[in-house]
């Protein structure tokens, strides 16, 4: 029984989209590049800034990839952090899950300081037991590698945890760990994208993860 869940932040717990999206648009906007349309913007919420910008900026040229990086969180700091807002139903969802006894962490590529500022500010963090996070210099530590450490640091078999996000990375995360990988399709990854990754469920609402773990 999956009785310590993983969860994904972005796009999974709250919805970042407008920061982020904006965020990017700065940093690309204070290099002099071109910036694409929002809806090829939200492509990369989810996965680490440093492979997003590689690929945004078409360059493996790690100054100008950590000078992106360092223009997006100028903004996000201050401004893209609070352009966010809860799911309306992952609050009860979680309130839920711990009272029926499971074990709840945040696994998140997001920077470890600006992760704990979100919870914080939506009061969340009660939830949480642990968040496992990069700090801000590990700009290319993939979700697998998290998820490992969280594993190992809180003595929790992978028979026994469930890693639940919305991306390819939280799906491949789980499978590179042996755990359950549970999807969800109210973030930014598609229903195609998760069944290509290989997860194990794929849910379309709140209520519908809470039944899920509950009868695992």
């Amino acid at each position: 029984m999956a009785s310590h869940l993983f969860f994904d932040l972005d796009g999974t717990v709250t919805d970042p989209r407008d920061g982020i999206v904006r965020c990017l648009a700065h940093a690309l906007a204070a290099l002099g590049r071109t910036v694409p349309p929002a809806d090829v913007l939200e492509r990369f919420i989810g996965p680490p800034l440093a492979p997003s910008f590689e690929t945004l900026l078409g360059t493996a040229d790690e100054n100008v990839i950590r000078e992106a990086i360092a223009s997006y969180r100028e903004r996000f700091s201050h401004t893209g952090i609070f352009e966010n807002r809860v799911y309306p139903e992952i609050p009860s969802a979680l309130s839920a899950l711990t009272a029926r006894g499971f074990s709840l962490y945040l696994v998140t590529s997001k920077a470890d300081v600006f992760a704990r500022r979100i919870l914080d500010y939506f009061d969340l963090s009660r939830h949480f037991t642990r968040v496992y996070a990069p700090d801000l210099d590990d700009v290319r530590i993939v979700k697998a590698t998290l998820l490992r450490r969280a594993l190992a640091s809180e003595g929790v078999a992978a028979s026994a945890a469930a890693m639940i996000g919305d991306r390819r990375d939280d799906i491949e995360a789980a499978r590179a760990n042996g755990v359950r990988s549970i999807g969800v399709t109210w973030g930014f990854g598609t229903r195609e994208e998760l069944a290509r990754a290989g997860a194990n469920d794929i849910v379309s609402s709140a209520p519908e993860l809470l039944a899920l773990v509950s009868d695992v």
